[in-house]
């Protein structure tokens, strides 16, 4: 009779302050780039890429949230795992977004350091609930 909880409290919070905080993050850095086209001589050709990847960050976190809840609550590794896999996704566009958008701002640094943090903490609780799932 095993009847030992595998699920990770810290990760289910985690996850839902992150799906919380990326909607702050999506709508300020929206803002920001709205901001930064009207203020600053942004290239025409350099805005479309920088929403782009804003866009597509938007609609990965979605299933990447779906499936890190999902897998955390069934105490499943596959849905976790794609979790995962998407976050390094998410991770490569962040580091997009404050490294080489076209203007990048103290509040985009921020903002992006924070999310990047986060994404850090989450990867480590979701690798910690897969080997307890897998063992």
């Amino acid at each position: 009779n095993n009847s030992s909880q595998l699920s990770s409290l810290p990760l289910h919070i985690l996850l839902y302050v992150n799906g919380i905080y990326y909607i702050f993050y999506f709508l300020a850095t929206l803002a920001m780039i709205i901001y930064k086209s009207q203020v600053f001589s942004y290239p025409d050709d350099f805005l479309a890429p920088d929403l782009a990847v804003l866009l597509l960050m938007a609609i990965l976190e979605v299933p990447r949230l779906y499936l890190g809840f999902k897998g955390n609550l069934t105490e499943a590794e596959a849905p976790l795992g794609l979790s995962l896999g998407l976050t390094v996704g998410s991770v490569v566009l962040c580091v997009y977004l404050l490294l080489w958008q076209t203007y990048v701002l103290w509040a985009d640094v921020l903002l992006n350091a924070l999310l990047l943090a986060a994404y850090a903490l989450e990867s480590g609780l979701k690798v910690t609930a897969i080997a307890a799932f897998v063992s």
